[in-house]
């Protein structure tokens, strides 16, 4: 595992920041809290055109074939700018593809998703979802998935259905849906309430539980990139704001309280970076217990994230409050991150019940 960006991934870090900066900043990122779709066609096709939707998608298909890392530097830019957009369930739906080794058979979406456009989702990646009935490849599908995000973006969304003795992929026109919007803490992210009211589906393919666990750890690997990049950023303006801010002559910056607060900021934004950089890097190069200590870790380590904005507000004071200010968008995006696919409680638990079991085993030392 290399903990350093090679000159070609800072390249791509370096150009996704600038585009993000040019076309979706926050001023962006407000017009859109009530857009249903979170982007605009021109947003989209200019990461398109940077080759960030086709990242995760195999070169004979149109994408670059990159690796999790490379799709985590992306997802970092992303998380920065706070972006609304639907890139997260792109990328999800390409590895759902992936892990269900099902490339070929949907070469035609996949073509679109590195293109940019077809926009495409999966779900449920927790709880339960709709049931298929039909024992063709044409199905019908009858429930609901809460939440399902991105669905008003989608063109297409990839549901996983429980079957015997795993599960089924199965492709459904996303018009076909009935939404309802949900509100969630983290307003920049678009949820929704799916319904199934016997909506025709076509299913691709089957697999087993590893397949669907492996696609969760994805998913929480770049949620956590994207949380690190918003972490990261402002971190960054909280920094900026101690160096201007003045009070009693001098900056607020050179109390050393303040001074506290922004390097108690800095050291878990650095803790969580190595944290994401180990779940992209296990997601394509560990096996199956290695890969989910690793997004288990970083998912744990989500609600430490969120205390970086509620630092970062005492550090602003009462401006950090307002509506005006962009410190509670960020802070909503990483309390969001602390609740996505379960509490942040519930994964340490699953690294407390792992480290135990090494203890026992005496690996790592103890013995």
């Amino acid at each position: 595992m290399n903990l350093e960006y090679s000159a070609e991934q800072r390249a791509l870090a370096d150009t996704a920041r600038r585009l993000l900066a040019d076309t979706a900043g926050t001023d962006h990122v407000r017009q859109h809290l009530d857009d249903p779709r979170g982007t605009t066609d021109a947003v989209w096709q200019g990461l398109a055109t940077l080759g960030a939707t086709g990242l995760l998608v195999a070169p004979e298909y149109g994408g670059t074939g990159a690796t999790m890392v490379d799709a985590g530097i992306v997802a970092e830019a992303l998380g920065a700018a706070l972006n609304p957009g639907p890139w997260l369930s792109c990328a999800a739906a390409a590895r759902a593809l992936a892990r269900f080794g099902l490339e070929d058979r949907a070469a035609e979406l996949l073509t679109g998703i590195a293109d940019g456009s077809t926009i495409a989702t999966v779900g449920p990646l927790a709880g339960t979802g709709p049931a298929a009935a039909g024992t063709g490849p044409e199905v019908v599908l009858r429930g609901e998935i809460d939440p399902l995000f991105d669905a008003a973006a989608a063109d297409v969304v990839l549901v996983l259905v429980r079957d015997t003795p795993g599960w089924a992929l199965i492709s459904v026109p996303a018009d076909r849906l009935q939404l309802s919007a949900i509100a969630g803490i983290d307003i920049t992210r678009k949820a929704f309430r799916a319904t199934f009211s016997e909506v025709p589906g076509r299913l691709l393919g089957t697999a087993g539980d590893e397949a669907v666990a492996a696609l969760r750890d994805d998913v929480l690997a770049l949620a956590a990139a994207q949380a690190l990049g918003a972490a990261q950023s402002l971190l960054d303006m909280t920094i900026g704001y101690a160096k201007d801010r003045r009070q009693f002559g001098r900056p607020i910056g050179s109390f050393q309280a303040v001074q506290q607060l922004c390097v108690s900021m800095f050291q878990t934004v650095e803790l969580g970076r190595g944290g994401v950089l180990r779940a992209l890097w296990a997601a394509d190069e560990a096996d199956d217990a290695e890969r989910r200590l690793a997004a288990a870790r970083i998912k744990a380590f989500g609600s430490r994230l969120a205390q970086v904005g509620d630092t970062a507000i005492q550090v602003f004071g009462g401006i950090g409050y307002t509506w005006e200010h962009d410190a509670h968008l960020y802070l909503r995006r990483l309390l969001g991150f602390s609740r996505f696919l379960g509490s942040s409680d519930h994964y340490a638990k699953q690294v407390g019940a792992a480290l135990v079991a090494d203890c026992r085993a005496g690996r790592n030392g103890i013995r």
